[in-house]
């Protein structure tokens, strides 16, 4: 596997900063001990640092040789997921209800590992942007750095980022233009009724029945109501209700989500949502209150800025393993908000394994993060080149 050489060299340093990321987890806009050791880092190499942006977010600035005016962002995002984490490694999350389950402290250490290099080397005409963004989990860090002036502050003409890829062989790189991942709504239902012993429902106005009845009312917005020709996703995650066995409680709660690519059909389901509990809140005398949050954009990469990357790759980790042919998936990914602020594209890092993201077994391939942070060194290199070189 042609990865830098420099890189390479140093693979086993960074196998430990991304275990010692994985041992000390946070979730989002907590992650205060990731984006410290991150700043250290990176001012330690002579790379200008600003932090505190949309909370605990890190932009480190590098000139390279040259005189160009170019400027470049590559974004990794630093949080970890509120749950446990169920492997036996001597690297597991010390941090109860904390655990790295997608791989974002995998995604910190190759951006580090790539401003390493690129501090070492300034093999670049131009200005990089090296953004460790916090809180992509659901919490809208993306948007809190760019309310906070990301792109005022610290331009930039394109942006790149990566995902690992359990569900890819080891050493192959996924890209595409076009819409790539989902946008996300998250939707809270509350319904109150009116408690009684469980012995005497006739005196209650059960929000348990409700809920149900709902949950299965709302389950056909996609089934009949969505155009079987476009994408469509509504998951009911959560169900929370009651506290003991002989008591009909006063409330219930629906929570979940909802996926689509298309803006009509995500306009839709939420209207049918409000419609179908409107009317369930007067079938059963109740009270019902839907609300529904903006979650993440269509993430969607540009064509020029797709083939950067698919060139870069084809002489990092040979043509055999490039996959240019993957579709959509329906996940989501809050850097899409930077895509739409910046052209750019984000890529698929590909890692032996077999256990899915957000798997409390899920378990990073170490041996992929000189891969990762060589494609992104490249992607630099090749889109802010040297004369001559």
């Amino acid at each position: 596997m042609p990865t830098l050489d420099r890189i390479q060299a140093f693979a086993d340093d960074l196998t430990a900063i991304r275990r010692d990321f994985h041992a000390h987890p946070e979730v989002g806009f907590e992650e205060v001990r990731t984006s410290g050791i991150v700043a250290d880092k990176l001012a330690s190499w002579g790379i200008d640092v600003h932090r505190g942006l949309g909370g605990t977010g890190v932009v480190g600035t590098l000139k390279g040789k040259g005189n160009g005016t170019k400027r470049i962002g590559i974004r990794a995002d630093m949080d970890a997921l509120p749950m446990e984490e169920n492997t036996n490694l001597a690297w597991r999350s010390t941090i109860p209800n904390r655990f790295h389950g997608c791989g974002h402290d995998a995604h910190t250490t190759i951006l580090l590992g790539t401003a390493r290099y690129l501090a070492e080397t300034r093999n670049f005409d131009g200005t990089v942007h090296f953004i460790f963004q916090p809180a992509e989990e659901g919490l809208g860090g993306a948007r809190a750095m760019l309310k906070d002036g990301l792109f005022d502050k610290f331009p930039c003409d394109e942006i790149y980022g990566l995902h690992n890829a359990p569900d890819m062989n080891h050493g192959e790189i996924g890209i595409f233009p076009g819409p790539n991942l989902a946008a996300a709504d998250f939707f809270d239902i509350t319904i109150r009724g009116y408690g009684a012993h469980g012995a005497q429902p006739n005196r209650s106005k059960d929000p348990v029945i409700v809920a149900m009845a709902l949950g299965q009312a709302i389950q056909s917005i996609v089934s009949r109501n969505a155009d079987p020709l476009k994408s469509a996703v509504l998951s009911i995650t959560q169900l929370h209700s009651g506290s003991a066995y002989n008591v009909i409680p006063n409330e219930a709660r629906l929570c979940g989500t909802t996926r689509t690519f298309d803006n009509d059909m995500r306009m839709l389901i939420r209207e049918r949502m409000k419609t179908l509990a409107a009317g369930m809140a007067t079938a059963f005398d109740c009270e019902i209150k839907v609300e529904i949050r903006d979650g993440f954009s269509v993430l969607v990469n540009q064509e020029e800025q797709s083939k950067a990357v698919e060139d870069v790759a084809r002489t990092i980790v040979g043509d055999a393993n490039v996959q240019t042919g993957i579709r959509p998936i329906m996940g989501s990914e809050d850097f899409a908000d930077m895509l739409h602020a910046v052209p750019g594209a984000y890529f698929w890092l590909g890692q032996e394994g077999s256990v899915p993201l957000h798997n409390p077994g899920y378990i990073f391939d170490d041996k992929a993060l000189p891969i990762g942070s060589s494609m992104f060194a490249r992607i630099i290199e090749t889109r802010l080149p040297l004369a001559n070189s």
